[in-house]
Order: C-alpha cells, then structure tokens, then sequence
C-alpha cells in the first residue's frame, strides 16, 4: 500500500507539502499540488483511514509517546507536558514504545483512535518514522521532545546532544584521561545517543587521542557486566573513563565496575546523561549532562496547544544543558596497570 512518503518521493515534494494538500491546511502552489496529485493517482494513494475526519474531532485531550516508562527522565518531561496541559484544560494520554519504531505506530494508531488534538511525542529516528508519517497524514498536530532536528520539517524541542558529547570529552580530558568509552543504548534505536556518541568523538579526536572504545547495548534490558568483563579483563588497554548515554547506564556501569573490584572514580571515571535526580544521592555522587527535561515538556506542550488554537508555533527549539561535575569523574589515576586490583 503506497505511503505519504512514497507520494512525496514521486512528486518530488517533502510530506509535509502532501499533506497540505489532502488535508486542506496551507496553500501548495498550482504545477505542485498538479504533480501530487498525479502522483497520488499514479500510487493509488488512499489518505490515512485514521486521519483527517477524525483528526477535527476536539477531546481536549494530547497523546504522549515516551520511549520508556522506567527511566524517570521521561517522568520528569512528562510532569511538564501535564503542569501546561492541566492548566488549559486538556488531559493526557500516554503510552511507552520501548525504543521500538513498531511499537511507536502502533501507539500513534491508537492514540489517534482515541482522536486526540495533538499529539508530543520522542521517535526512535525522525528521518526515517512510519509513526511520523502518519501523523502528518492525518492532519494533526504535533511536537517532538528530545529528539534531533533533522531537517524534515518536524518540530522539536531538544538539547545539543552533539554539543554535550564533546563537552564530555574535554571534561574527561582536562583530568588527564587518554583511553576512553562509551557506553550506549542502541543507536538505531535512539537518534539522541547517536548524537552524543558523535559528539564524544569529535571530542577526543580534537585531542588527537585514540578513539574512544563504543559498547553498544539494548536500552530495555542492557547486558553491561556481559560487554564490561572481557573489556577490563586487560587494564592496560582498557578505558580510564566511560561515557554513558543516559543515567541508567552509568548507574548500572558503576555497579559492575564494582563487582569487578574497580573503584570509581579512582580506577575508572564514570559520567552519564539526563540530569536524574538519583544521581545526586549515589555514593560517589553522579557525574552528568543535566538536560531540563520538566522545561522540554513545557515548552513542546505550549507550542503544541498554541498550534492548536491557531498560532504559527511549530518551530525547533534548543534549550540549554549543563554539564554537572559529580563524584563519579575524577583524575585519571597515576597507577600503572600492575598496581591495580584484578577484576574478577
């Protein structure tokens, strides 16, 4: 069954101009919307039976897909997309896609069943997102939260992931680190890790050092201590410091470095991502990239609302992060590999 996308393609036009023109809601030039329609008819295109009727239904109700519901920095941008919903009157409807692009369309399907007025939502790749592509098909608003502007026309609210991975690697270089890693969720499944992995060795690669070791692991059930061992098996080639995609991972990380007798930060460095409030009560205290999530889901929530009252606010914004110098990052140690404890 041909797609939106596969319309546009043909046309030689984005999506989102396709889906102006079926769905009646921006002007499309004359020779444009002739080729669309050529193209439209030439495929056999059929809208979205989802879409248009149902997207002018008004609920007072916003869907919100979240890759995760037990990494609380989700928790946290989904306590502001709530703070400035309640306060206009909508309610929400959320549901978790564990980092699965099936699972996220299968979740916009249903959330546009449910006809809600607009959906926020985090996408494993905007680029590439069947889940996307029917939403612009059906005509309904909507605002990514964390992930990446790629240049689809998509409206976002985010970080400068790239921005914080190189941040990370001069951190760790100014205490004197030279053999690096990082610890990630999937990449295909996360355009944000993908990001921060990129910035990380632009980083090290400024310093002139060795790439940084890249340990790629599932996000909903990551086999840390199965990669970490044979890595640490061999200290004198193994990483002095490890970068960690989000704050799960580097609390994880500190746990088996742990277990094999390595002491963090002394032995290895450990810094993570998000910001996440537990972080500040481990011993040592977690080194992190604070992204202002509660401020993410705010601000995707009021463009989203401000779209749907008529108001041309669907644009990408960049927030600021910080980059927090916890406990868990310190100096590179002056011992030789000799002098260090055997893992197990």
């Amino acid at each position: 069954m041909a797609t939106i996308r596969d319309v546009a393609s043909r046309a030689g036009v984005s999506v989102a101009t396709v889906s102006r023109l079926i769905n009646d809601t921006g002007k499309v030039r004359d020779a444009t919307a002739e080729r669309v329609r050529a193209a439209i008819s030439d495929l056999g295109f059929r809208p979205n039976a989802i879409g248009r009727n149902l997207s002018r239904a008004n609920t007072r109700s916003l869907g919100v897909v979240i890759p995760s519901l037990s990494n609380p920095v989700f928790a946290d941008a989904v306590a502001g997309i709530n703070a400035e919903a309640k306060a206009r009157g909508y309610t929400l409807m959320f549901v978790s896609s564990d980092y699965c692009p099936e699972d996220e369309l299968r979740a916009v399907a249903t959330l546009l069943e449910y006809r809600v007025d607009g959906l926020i939502l985090t996408v494993a790749n905007p680029v590439d997102s069947p889940a996307l592509d029917m939403i612009v098909s059906a005509g309904v608003p909507y605002v990514l939260v964390y992930n990446l502007p790629c240049g689809k026309g998509h409206p976002t609210v985010t970080v400068d992931n790239v921005a914080a991975g190189r941040e990370v690697a001069q951190m760790l270089i100014d205490l004197g680190h030279k053999r690096m890693g990082m610890v990630s969720g999937s990449f295909s499944a996360s355009d944000r890790a993908s990001a921060r992995r990129d910035g990380f060795i632009d980083g090290v690669r400024a310093s002139h050092l060795p790439d940084p070791f890249i340990i790629e692991v599932d996000f909903v059930s990551p086999n840390v201590e199965e990669v970490l061992v044979p890595i640490y098996k061999n200290l004198e080639t193994a990483p002095t410091a490890l970068f960690c995609s989000n704050d799960l991972l580097a609390i994880s990380v500190i746990g088996v470095l742990g277990r094999m007798n390595l002491d963090v930060p002394k032995d290895v460095s450990v810094i993570g991502f998000d910001g996440i409030a537990v972080g500040t009560h481990l011993h040592p205290t977690l080194a992190t990239v604070i992204q202002p999530s509660y401020e993410m889901g705010r601000a995707a929530t009021l463009q989203l609302l401000d779209s749907l009252v008529g108001k041309d606010s669907l644009i990408t914004k960049i927030l600021p992060h910080t980059l927090r110098h916890g406990e868990s990052a310190g100096p590179a140690s002056k011992q030789s590999p000799a002098d260090l404890q055997t893992p197990y």
